[in-house]
This record gives C-alpha cells, structure tokens and sequence, in this order.
C-alpha cells in the first residue's frame, strides 16, 4: 500500500471526528492567522488540510476568500467540501502530495501545515517539500507549522514522526525563514491519547528564490 492509498483507507473507515489529529476548532492557528492581518483577498494555502475545520472558521469567522486546501486524500477532500455545502465554491481544492504537487509560484501569502511536516521523516522528502515552500510562498509571506514536540508520542496513526523543538524547525527549513513565535499546545486524541504539538509562526525573509538559489 502506498502513501495515498494509506491515507483514502484511513478516511473511508473513519468517522473524521475519530481521528487521531481531530480538533473541532485549531484556536492556535487562527489565532496566529488573525495576528497577521491579512487581507480578506490574500492568498492561502493549508497543507494537508483533510477534514480540518480551519477552512470552515476562516470562511465564517474571518471572511477570507482566496483558500486553497491541498491534501493527499480525496475522499478527505470530498468530506470536507460535503460539510461545506455551497461554500466549498469559494475554495481551491487540491489532490496531490505536497512534495511533488505543482504550485503558483510566489502565490500564497499565507503557508498553514498542522501535522504533515513531522511525517516527512526522510532528508529527501523535506527537501522536496521546502522547495516547494519556496517556490509558492510570497518574500515576506507568513509560515505556520505544527509539528509534534520532543514530549510527543514518536509515532501518529501508527507511521513514524520527527519530534522538533523550535531551534530544530528552524535549521531545518534555513535561513529564508525567521523564527518569530512559538508555542506549545497539548492535543488530546478522541481516543484519550496525549500528543504535546509545537507550533511555530516564521516569515519569510524578502529575497525571492528560484532554481539556483536566492536573488
């Protein structure tokens, strides 16, 4: 079974408020979101969104209209645009794996990603991944990336997972992103598991980066 057959059998044999990474509500990213003071218009994109309910509070509670959700799982995509009825038109979906999907370049003003990072246990796979951070992501654009901390469980729904402190995320994703904010927030599973996250809010430093380095 390969990685997105392990992701569409996971979301067809469970409910997605059974998931492991479920919360009804990710205050946390919101509240950083918030923060920033982006415009209603103002490109973004969550990464591995699933059956996540950001998309939901941002069309709600902050009127934003220009959001894409990318996820490795269509059935994952199909439940949550099911959940949205009509306004699933005011969304950009995506299906594809986003160390090899195809981005705008310098689109997204905001880059959001809760609990996909960590997965990505090779050096390859993060490469692929940060290149595509840096292809898509304006100079100057926001990051917000929750990881699980080094308290964390060193596996989620039975894969491996990277445990990062703050210093770690930054040396990882290098010197274009400035580590501005981070905090910790405790995450109790439905089924009554523990999981310590790391959130980290970074922005991108103003040079613009293409295939042979930063200009």
């Amino acid at each position: 079974m390969n990685e997105k057959e392990r992701w569409e059998q996971v979301y067809l044999t469970k409910r997605t408020d059974n998931l492991g990474w479920f919360a009804p509500h990710l205050e946390t990213s919101l509240s950083w979101i918030n923060r920033s003071a982006l415009t209603a218009a103002a490109p973004i994109i969550d990464v591995g969104g699933g059956a996540s309910t950001l998309v939901d509070d941002l069309l709600d509670s902050a009127n934003h209209r220009s959001i894409t959700v990318l996820d490795i799982s269509a059935k994952a995509l199909s439940c949550v645009k099911a959940r949205l009825g009509k306004k699933a038109e005011l969304v950009t979906w995506l299906e594809g794996d986003i160390t090899t999907a195809h981005l705008p370049a310098h689109h997204y003003e905001l880059w959001h990603d809760r609990a996909v990072f960590h997965f990505l246990t090779e050096l390859e796979q993060q490469r692929k991944y940060r290149d595509n951070l840096l292809q898509a992501l304006k100079p100057g654009g926001h990051l917000i990336i929750g990881t699980f901390a080094p308290e964390a469980p060193p596996q989620c729904s039975g894969l491996p997972v990277l445990r990062y402190t703050p210093d770690q995320l930054e040396n990882t994703l290098g010197t274009e992103f400035v580590l501005e904010r981070h905090c910790k927030e405790m995450h109790i599973t439905p089924g009554g598991v523990e999981q310590m996250y790391l959130y980290c809010y970074f922005r991108r430093t103003a040079k613009r980066h293409d295939s042979c380095g930063t200009i």
